[in-house]
């Protein structure tokens, strides 16, 4: 099996071949533990479930979140190009693009897909 073209729409995840369930990340199905899982592309955008702030490890404060996508599974990711406190349960999220400083190898990055730059929404 080929991976999708990096070029390609949407994030990558895998669905299993036998049960149809989507996931992230696995090695095994999370509903029947078939090893047979092949990389798919989200459709849209993704919507955040749970936001938090974190100072945790770091000097400066991180947005941790959990990201649902239309095909029903969620990643867990850090939201990236705005401030940590803007980022509202519900918004749109989509694939940050380039690279970001300071990112662990491996860390799944979003950015907002309407840009919120400060406070004047609240």
């Amino acid at each position: 099996m080929a991976p999708p073209a990096k070029d390609a729409a949407g994030f990558a995840y895998q669905r299993c071949r036998w049960c149809g369930t989507p996931s992230f990340r696995r090695l095994l199905c999370p509903v029947c533990a078939s090893s047979d899982l092949e990389t798919e592309r989200s459709t849209g955008p993704g919507i955040v479930v749970q936001s938090r702030v974190v100072h945790r490890g770091t000097g400066a404060a991180r947005n941790e979140a959990l990201v649902r996508f239309p095909e029903d599974f969620v990643v867990p990711c850090r939201i990236v190009g705005t401030a940590p406190h803007l980022v509202w349960v519900g918004a749109g999220v989509r694939p940050a693009r380039g690279t970001v400083v300071g990112s662990a190898v491996g860390e799944v990055l979003f950015e907002l897909c309407d840009d919120a730059t400060d406070d004047a929404r609240w």
